[in-house]
């Protein structure tokens, strides 16, 4: 069993299941990254809007959900690596990427994984609530805060849900989480330069954004930044919510729409003008 994946790209068994159904030859699967401390059940009820024809399919990074006791991974390479070797089998037919916040970070750069591998490119690559690693975030740097002092960025930037200040246990949890996703995504930031510039060349798949128009932490100026690491058709588009518009139903089916549009790999059906 793939350990990245929430369930097994196999047939739907129940509703609950966070994974759909294995599409049919040919048709497309839309693998989803989430964003720092959460798991692939922020994608649970995502597979109601898309086509039959396409799969959802929420990866599941180490030490949450039922990875929990699984080390968390804070180096971008050790996770690339372990994505390709994990879900690079998958990409033998179209797909697509979705990541939201850290999820972008991950989805982007897994898919110039996917490219230096010689794998096929992504039909699509969706990237919401994220800046590009070109510009500074308020909150990527601050991982190693006293838990007051990080907890309070966190809420002052609207990245933490309301609910959890119910749950001092679970909040707990959420902090030490949150803490080594930082430190992923400051690593995914980092990639590139001298070093490697291969991470600094744009993706030349279609590339569309998504931002909140209540986001604090990713308003869509920032968003739009992305244009710079894309040569080929871009997209940006404003959802209604904050950082977790993830959450709602816009967004899913504002990204259907896109993927119908793109024709899943199938056709050359030009994508949308950039929604406001």
């Amino acid at each position: 069993m793939n350990a990245y994946l929430a369930a097994p790209p196999g047939p739907r068994t129940t509703d609950a299941s966070p994974a759909t159904r294995e599409p049919a030859d040919g048709g497309l699967r839309l693998f989803c990254f989430h964003h720092a401390g959460a798991g692939a059940l922020t994608f649970a009820r995502w597979r109601r809007g898309f086509d039959p024809s396409a799969c959802v399919l929420p990866v599941r990074l180490p030490g949450r959900e039922t990875r929990l006791r699984e080390p968390r991974i804070t180096d971008a390479p050790v996770l690339l690596d372990e994505l390709d070797a994990q879900l690079g089998p998958l990409l033998d037919q179209p797909y697509a990427l979705y990541g939201h916040s850290l999820g972008a970070l991950v989805a982007y750069r897994f898919a110039q994984r996917a490219r230096r591998a010689g794998r096929a490119a992504p039909v699509l690559v969706g990237l919401g609530a994220c800046p590009p690693p070109h510009l500074p975030t308020p909150l990527t740097d601050q991982y190693d805060l006293p838990d007051t002092a990080l907890l309070a960025a966190l809420n002052r930037y609207g990245t933490l849900p309301s609910y959890m200040f119910e749950r001092p246990n679970w909040l707990r949890t959420l902090l030490s989480t949150m803490r080594d996703d930082l430190r992923l995504a400051a690593s995914l930031r980092a990639l590139g330069g001298a070093a490697d510039p291969y991470w600094d060349t744009p993706l030349d798949c279609p590339v569309h954004v998504f931002a909140g128009t209540r986001d604090e932490a990713a308003p869509a100026a920032a968003v739009a930044e992305w244009r710079r690491w894309a040569s080929g058709p871009f997209a940006q588009h404003q959802v209604p919510g904050g950082h977790f518009f993830v959450r709602d139903t816009a967004l899913p089916e504002l990204l259907a729409a896109q993927l119908r549009r793109s024709g899943t790999g199938q056709g050359a059906a030009p994508l949308s003008e950039p929604s406001t």
